[in-house]
């Protein structure tokens, strides 16, 4: 029988388990790093290692359990990789508040947006009929210069007139383009 303080003769799993995880935790982490790059993760990782262990409980039975934790780490790899393919996070940008962010949806903003539209619609409808469609080909659609000379005959320099036309006016006009 065990005396007070001492240390019990056998050992809970649990206790195995954080025994296991202090001898193979830096293993771990190289492993990991190795092949996902990011600390975060491969931390992530290295503690599903260590979840595996903990539910097996039976880890004084493992006769090597070196190889039984790096085929346990391989396994949680192989499970990451398969979800990630599942649900296409490879394809998938994450959320930046610098790039996504700081859209304002606010009522009167839109309501701003809408009128500011309305009144460059309007003005664009002012302009000659060749200017606007040079214009609209160029600036909505995307056409090159070249393209749109070809499309109604005219030089690259006249679609580039009617184009430098059409903008001084909607300046003049909205105060912006």
């Amino acid at each position: 029988m065990a005396g007070r303080g001492a240390k019990p003769l056998t050992s809970s799993p649990d206790d195995l388990a954080l025994g296991a995880a202090a001898r193979f935790q830096p293993s771990l982490m190289r492993f990991f790093r190795r092949r996902v790059g990011d600390v975060a993760e491969a931390e992530d990782l290295v503690q599903d290692v260590f979840v595996r262990l903990a539910q097996r409980g039976d880890l004084d039975q493992v006769e090597h359990l070196g190889g039984y934790v790096f085929e346990a780490a391989a396994n949680v790899l192989r499970d990451r990789d398969r979800r990630r393919k599942a649900r296409a996070a490879g394809l998938h940008d994450p959320y930046d508040i610098e790039q996504h962010g700081g859209v304002d949806f606010a009522p009167d903003r839109v309501l701003d947006g809408q009128e500011r539209l309305r009144l460059a619609s309007a003005a664009l409808l002012e302009l000659p009929e060749r200017t606007r469609h040079v214009f609209l080909l160029r600036r909505v659609e995307g056409l090159r210069y070249q393209e749109i000379a070809s499309r109604f005959g005219i030089s690259v320099s006249a679609v580039e007139k009617h184009v430098q036309r059409a903008m001084a006016f909607l300046i003049e006009r909205l105060g912006e383009a």
